[in-house]
């Protein structure tokens, strides 16, 4: 008799948090410091964030490199009871942990992510692989598919790419987004900047703006010179924010999406 599929089970806590169990092994570091070393975490959804964090069962924590934060971030992390300073090599980083107010959570000690808040712990495995930013969402997929539909991109009304080889981008949650060869690209109509971000999903892009004159978003275009495995697909391929250009795919305009990144890109 076949087994049946593991069943997730995510749970709600009367603040509004969303939780379940996680099977990976994760640490967490501080410089060269091990401040979490966890078999047993636990995901957890913020109702206003929308990705998760880690919360870890104490006995898996460095509790003695933990101190009572001396200057406590109120309204923040839905109700947080507890705040504490971490204290690595003399060195103090305040409020880079803290405890959810929900009884399901207690005993649990969740952490800030450096390159996603600019302060906590800056090295983060889930088994032998690093990973960046926040935790992977167990909820979401990402995959990139090589196409033949025929991509052109226009801003301020000129073409700046025209492809029949582009890879798609599918992303739970956000709208498609056209990855296009460099050579399919005016790349002479935009400018490199010194932007980059990091993606827990993808890896680092690098970014370029809009030479021209028009009123447009700086950062509006980007790559991923070197992707994860994952993704490995989209690896030096130029992407744009549907939010901000102008898609056409297969004679058919695409409406430009509303998303988390627009309000963003109107204020860059």
């Amino acid at each position: 008799m076949s087994a049946l599929p593991h069943a997730r089970s995510v749970r709600t806590t009367p603040e509004g948090l969303l939780w379940e169990p996680s099977d990976r092994w994760v640490r967490g570091r501080k410089g060269d410091v091990t401040v979490v070393d966890s078999r047993h975490p636990l995901l957890v959804w913020e109702p206003a964030l929308p990705v998760p964090t880690y919360a870890f069962p104490r006995e898996e924590v460095r509790e003695d490199l933990l101190r009572p934060a001396r200057n406590p971030r109120t309204g923040t992390h839905t109700g947080s009871r507890i705040f504490y300073d971490i204290e690595v090599d003399g060195e103090v980083v305040e409020n880079a942990a803290w405890t959810f107010p929900a009884d399901d959570l207690a005993g649990h000690i969740a952490f800030e992510w450096f390159l996603r808040s600019g302060r906590g712990l800056d090295h983060w495995y889930e088994e032998e692989e690093e990973i960046f930013i926040h935790p992977r969402d167990p909820h979401k997929r990402v995959d990139a598919l090589p196409s033949s539909r025929h991509v052109q991109v226009e801003i301020d009304g000129t073409v700046v790419a025209d492809t029949r080889r582009p890879v798609l981008l599918f992303e739970t949650g956000l709208p498609v987004r056209y990855y296009v060869p460099r050579e399919d690209v005016r790349l002479d109509l935009l400018v490199p900047t010194d932007h980059s971000t990091g993606c827990p999903y993808k890896g680092t892009a690098e970014y370029w703006s809009w030479r021209g004159d028009a009123d447009v978003p700086a950062n509006l275009v980007w790559s991923y010179p070197d992707p994860l495995p994952a993704v490995a697909t989209v690896t030096g391929l130029i992407a744009f924010y549907n939010e901000a250009v102008d898609l056409t795919v297969d004679g058919e305009r695409v409406e430009r999406p509303v998303t988390p990144f627009s309000k963003t890109l109107s204020t860059s």
